[in-house]
């Protein structure tokens, strides 16, 4: 049998980067762990290396995080420079930003920002009393999984842009000129195959001719009603012409008279 500290250590190493946080540390969530805060409490913070105000908070955080395990709390944070999958999934628009989450639930903070107001609103429960953000636009729906995706889709876009000027040393506008093809192009390519799959999911309607059975086979009884009224069809127009006839002779009669 392997030893306990072995094991411990086997444990250890299975976990995610991120979650290796010791008491008093803040964990760092990145895009391949931030399904993690899904389970238990946390509170986690958005914040950016160049922001004053987020320099600012760094100590309360940090102050807030030695009491995370006597609270039964995760205190974590997410650099929106580094992780913008996430700063799309969640709509960072200001920094820094703070949210609440407890068992997938996400909240708001929109206190003050020392250690003490942290501390109070987890111990006193005040997220309680705060709207939870609509199903919709929680960070772990559908709709926010496409803009995170989009949100990485933006980011890789500018890394090319980046490598055709800097390192191909191709000028900016020559870079916008490729981006400009390459979409005018893919959404050719997309329209294209958008009119094959609704072709061939919705076939358009052949012309049928004048008098062109709506069926390709008929009852019998409602063949013999068909054949019924164009006979009578047949038979009026007869009449009509007929009638007509007898009234043009009527007219030639009476005009030779006079």
């Amino acid at each position: 049998m392997a030893p306990l500290y072995v094991l411990c250590l086997g444990l250890l190493l299975a976990l995610p980067d991120g979650l290796l946080a010791g008491k008093g540390d803040v964990i760092e969530i990145t895009d391949s762990n931030w399904s993690e805060i899904l389970q238990g409490e946390w509170m986690i913070k958005f914040y950016a290396p160049w922001c004053p105000a987020c320099q600012k908070l760094q100590p309360e955080w940090k102050e807030f995080a030695e009491w995370g395990e006597d609270l039964n709390v995760n205190v974590a944070k997410v650099d929106v420079t580094a992780q913008p999958g996430l700063s799309g999934r969640f709509i960072i628009t200001a920094l820094p930003t703070i949210y609440h989450c407890k068992d997938g639930v996400f909240r708001k903070y929109h206190g003050a920002r020392t250690h003490k107001d942290f501390i109070s609103f987890v111990n006193e429960k005040e997220w309680e009393a705060l709207e939870p953000i609509s199903s919709w636009f929680s960070p772990n729906s559908l709709l926010m999984s496409g803009m995170s995706t989009l949100f990485h889709l933006s980011m890789y876009i500018r890394y090319c842009h980046e490598y055709f000027v800097e390192d191909l040393g191709i000028p900016v506008w020559g870079s916008y000129a490729i981006f400009g093809l390459f979409t005018l192009f893919l959404g050719l390519f997309l329209g294209l195959l958008l009119v094959f799959v609704a072709d061939y999911l919705c076939p358009t309607k052949r012309h049928r001719p004048q008098g062109y059975p709506h069926h390709k086979k008929l009852s019998p009884e409602a063949a013999r009603i068909l054949k019924q009224l164009e006979e009578e069809q047949d038979k009026k127009s007869a009449d009509n012409e007929e009638t007509g006839e007898n009234d043009l002779s009527r007219v030639r009669k009476r005009t030779a008279k006079s």
